[in-house]
């Protein structure tokens, strides 16, 4: 086999739970050298991120106060899948928790692996065709979103302009751009 090989773990040590992800330590041998190195992988459930298009075709946003950035966002419904739950059921629980918008039909648009040098779990992309506010938001006590309808072009736009720069928003949108016109017939490009 030519190119890089697989690594051998010689330990794998579960080293700090933090509620939504835990750590690990990685003990592993370098097939090419011997050598020895630790590593640090982060465990999680999988995520799911959805975008929502309305019958008008706007995409439907959400803007809240992220933790790790220090400041508020723009970006899709999504979230984590909860024990017991498949990836598109998380994907319309999200939608309607974060938005109050439910959607006709939840079509898969892939998986991603959200850093495959840190991150063992998938992010898994929805297409939620037939979006329509069907409820207020109800947002847990650690979440507050405000809903914002965006023309997809503009999405493209405020992408462009770095006001959104989640980049798991960026990877399901773009994983809708690659199948847009098979999935959804067309896409707004206004």
């Amino acid at each position: 086999m030519t190119g890089p090989r697989p690594w051998t773990t010689l330990e794998d040590e579960a080293i700090q739970d933090c509620r939504v992800f835990s750590v690990r330590r990685i003990r592993a041998r370098s097939p090419r050298t011997g050598d020895e190195h630790d590593f640090f992988a982060i465990d999680s459930s999988d995520w799911v991120n959805v975008v929502a298009i309305t019958p008008d075709g706007c995409v439907v946003m959400v803007r809240q106060y992220r933790h790790g950035a220090g400041h508020v966002t723009l970006e899709t419904p999504g979230g984590l899948v909860d024990p017991g739950e498949t990836p598109a059921e998380a994907a319309a629980r999200e939608l309607l928790e974060e938005t109050g918008y439910a959607a006709a039909e939840i079509v898969p648009l892939g998986a991603v692996n959200p850093n495959p040098a840190l991150f063992s779990n998938r992010l898994h992309g929805f297409l939620a065709r037939g979006a329509t506010r069907v409820r207020e938001v109800r947002n847990e006590s650690t979440e507050e979103t405000h809903v914002e309808l965006l023309p997809f072009a503009a999405l493209r736009e405020e992408v462009r302009a770095g006001r959104v720069n989640h980049a798991l928003v960026i990877a399901v949108a773009y994983l809708y751009e690659l199948d847009a016109e098979s999935i959804d017939g067309a896409v707004r490009r206004g």
